[in-house]
């Protein structure tokens, strides 16, 4: 774990405002001195003393985990949304990555730092302990928020909505009730981009059995052509076959591979929205919000708008910037929130 802050605040009077979205795939930070930035969500460990003394580094983060991970040890803090637990490094590869996200942010000594935290819906049910652990000794103020609700509140779109967040490891909901949301108001499915990238892989190798694809070159391959509907362009990607590298197209396995998580999105979407008030549900269909790197699939809205034409007419739009959507959004609660709403965290001693 990186060394706390052990300075009193006396000694730090200057607040930075922190946003943090931290995502099963990707993670992004925002900070009221204008810092922006995002990584992946890889931590790296040197594999043994060979490694760290060629990597000439502790610890790897985010592209540069993945791009040397046959040398480290690859670990992904969150699963399905939630911070594992049980294998090695687990905690702290999170407690790392959160100290590197603030060092990118420009967090030093001299600040007195307050955090907005964004998380998947599932996490901040049953993994709100562990995210005070992860943050204490990095935050002097803390107040953690799922990942869709902070969306919505960098859009100022906070009352008669709904945000879909679809990630890697979790799909989270979110009804805008103009407060803020329950856990009766939020609802995560496990089952998301991951699970995408998974079956693509399966069908590819049962398409192409001499093919050597990796289930990280299918995650590549979703992320820069996936859709859902009919296809604008035949997909065609090279792999390597017995050495050679051949062009394959995978059209129509992007497609199912998709279209497998439309299903359950499309039947949860609907069932929250019943759940609101009679009269104030027609105003929810009409500002549904797409978030998430799932959000922005080719083809999405038509999807989706077909897709719940039988139950009642709904209207969606994705948002403008998937990737700092979240972190600028937990940016302006930090830097609008009042003092009383704030979690003290206790400072760790060295």
């Amino acid at each position: 774990m990186p060394a706390a802050r052990n300075t009193s605040r006396e000694d730090r009077p200057e607040i930075l405002n922190v946003g943090i979205d931290l995502g099963t795939s990707r993670s992004a930070v925002a900070a009221s001195n204008g810092q922006r930035h995002w990584l992946e969500s890889f931590v790296g460990w040197p594999r043994d003393f060979v490694a760290e003394k060629a990597l000439g580094q502790r610890v790897l983060f985010g592209a540069e985990a993945l791009h040397h991970r046959l040398a480290v040890k690859l670990v992904r803090p969150l699963t399905n949304g939630v911070i594992r637990r049980g294998a090695e490094r687990d905690m702290t590869s999170m407690q790392e990555l959160i100290g590197h996200l603030l060092a990118l942010a420009g967090a030093s000594e001299a600040h007195c730092i307050q955090a907005v935290v964004g998380v998947p819906a599932e996490a901040l049910r049953v993994n709100r302990e562990d995210i005070r652990v992860a943050l204490a000794g990095h935050v002097e103020r803390l107040m953690v928020v799922s990942e869709p609700f902070a969306v919505a509140y960098g859009l100022n779109v906070l009352n008669d909505a709904m945000v879909v967040d679809i990630g890697a490891g979790t799909v989270d909901f979110c009804i805008l009730p103009g407060a803020m949301p329950g856990e009766a108001d939020q609802r995560s499915l496990i089952g998301a981009g991951d699970e995408v990238d998974r079956y693509l892989h399966e069908l590819l190798l049962e398409r192409y059995p001499a093919t050597d694809f990796s289930l990280d070159m299918a995650r590549r391959f979703k992320e820069k052509h996936g859709f859902v509907g009919a296809p604008n362009y035949q997909v065609e990607v090279e792999a390597p076959v017995r050495g050679r590298v051949l062009k394959h197209d995978i059209t129509r396995e992007l497609c199912r591979a998709c279209e497998s998580i439309m299903p359950p999105i499309v039947d949860t979407l609907m069932a929250m929205i019943a759940r609101v008030e009679p009269e104030f549900q027609a105003r929810v269909r009409q500002r549904i919000l797409l978030a998430g790197g799932g959000g922005q699939i080719h083809g999405l809205v038509a999807h989706l708008t077909e897709a719940t034409r039988d139950f009642a007419p709904c209207r969606f739009s994705c948002v403008s910037d998937p990737l700092f959507a979240g972190a600028l959004g937990a940016l302006g609660l930090a830097e609008d929130m009042p003092a009383r709403y704030w979690e003290a965290l206790p400072r760790l001693d060295n």
